[in-house]
């Protein structure tokens, strides 16, 4: 764009152009008629819809002009909506300063009369013009003046209109996203409480044996553990009910969390094996995250690390680090690891690596697409690296 047609805060109006996904768009009939209409008014044989971005002006609608865009350093229109006027008009461009070199006054298309009036969205932004162009020198009456900026003015209304259109269709894609995440979501749920309750029947077909036996401070310990799991349970099953009803929690309904007191909470809700270490970060990190969201996530990564690990003594590390815009975690285990063919796959829905756990039973294939739709839904992403044999890291960034 030529310096003098320089717009203030031009990222923002650019911005704003793009929020309409109207460049390169085909020809509409609705914008057509416009252009017609503009053309018959003024009585001129060239009407334009242009549409200026950082690097051309592009014509939605370009009657009596084979051109669809021409370079922004030849628009009129760029002048036209950096001069903040609601309306400029172009007696005699050939004695213009601005444009008496310009190709498209020099050259076949031979302007010589230019009126554009600014297309100006609700935010204030000038998008581009609807303009009318001759060969002839000459001027606009008022009722012609006063005709073009009510025809602007509709097709102002019309790119609102189709902003809006887009985003609704983007908001229904959206809930229909949350609708299968959802489903998903109750379907791993089930199968994520399957393991503490597992947990809390193991101890209470433990405790019914020493309790018919004798009591001690053994059997406290049981009791104990059966509580914790049991409350712990209660309160994940209903941060789920409430991330059911409302999905855009996960996003909004964020809180302070103890990352390692979370982490111990994970632990045990899974069942865990004596042989079994889980290493923490050494030190004690604050977290403003969404607790369910990463409670469900840790839950199916430690599930995972301990059900596919064949070692003597198995471990799971955790790692954690930040910057100003993400939390860095590292879950590394030492297990049965992750074939290189499978690394991009194994996060699909329903993908399987068709081998059993240490208990003798096949994975469903939804824990790891479910831990990938919460980070996506977190705004992070998630990556692992693994060696058969020797183990398996997952890498995530969630986004602050």
């Amino acid at each position: 764009m030529p310096s003098t047609s320089q717009q203030k805060n031009e990222e923002e109006r650019l911005n704003a152009l793009d929020s309409y996904h109207i460049l390169d768009t085909i020809e509409e009939e609705d914008f057509d008629e416009l252009t017609l209409l503009a053309s018959t008014i003024c009585n001129t044989p060239i009407a334009l819809i242009s549409l200026v971005d950082a690097k051309r002006q592009w014509f939605k609608s370009h009657r009596g002009l084979n051109a669809r865009e021409t370079p922004v350093e030849q628009s009129f229109c760029a002048h036209a909506i950096a001069s903040y006027d609601d309306i400029m008009v172009v007696t005699d461009a050939k004695h213009d300063e601005r444009f008496a070199d310009n190709p498209l006054v020099t050259g076949d298309t031979n302007i010589t009369f230019y009126a554009g009036v600014p297309l100006i969205n609700e935010d204030g932004y000038a998008l581009g013009s609807l303009c009318v162009i001759d060969h002839h020198k000459r001027a606009l009456t008022d009722e012609q003046a006063k005709a073009l900026k009510i025809i602007a003015k509709q097709v102002v209304d019309k790119l609102e209109l189709r902003r809006k259109v887009h985003t609704l269709e983007k908001l229904n894609q959206e809930i229909r996203d949350s609708n299968v995440f959802i489903q998903k979501f109750a379907s791993t749920a089930a199968h994520d409480i399957k393991n503490p309750l597992s947990s809390v029947l193991l101890t209470s077909q433990a405790l019914k044996i020493r309790l018919e036996k004798l009591q001690d401070e053994g059997c406290k310990r049981l009791v104990d553990l059966n509580i914790t799991s049991t409350r712990n349970l209660i309160v994940l099953l209903d941060e789920m009910l409430a991330y059911s009803k409302k999905p855009s929690l996960l996003l909004t309904d964020k809180k302070q969390i103890n990352l390692n007191e979370t982490l111990t909470k994970v632990s045990s809700l899974v069942s865990t094996p004596s042989n079994f270490k889980i290493q923490m970060p050494a030190e004690t990190h604050i977290l403003n995250i969404s607790s369910v969201a990463i409670e469900q996530i840790f839950i199916n990564l430690f599930t995972n690390a301990i059900r596919y690990n064949d070692k003597e003594v198995g471990i799971l590390k955790i790692a954690f680090d930040e910057d100003d815009e993400f939390y860095k975690f590292e879950i590394e285990d030492n297990g049965i690891g992750i074939a290189e063919q499978h690394h991009h796959k194994i996060f699909n829905n329903n993908f399987t690596l068709k081998i059993t756990d240490r208990y003798n039973e096949k994975g469903s294939g939804i824990g790891l697409s479910t831990v990938k739709e919460l980070v996506k839904a977190l705004k992070g992403s998630i990556y692992l690296k693994s060696e058969i044999g020797t183990g398996t890291t997952f890498y995530i960034s969630i986004k602050k």
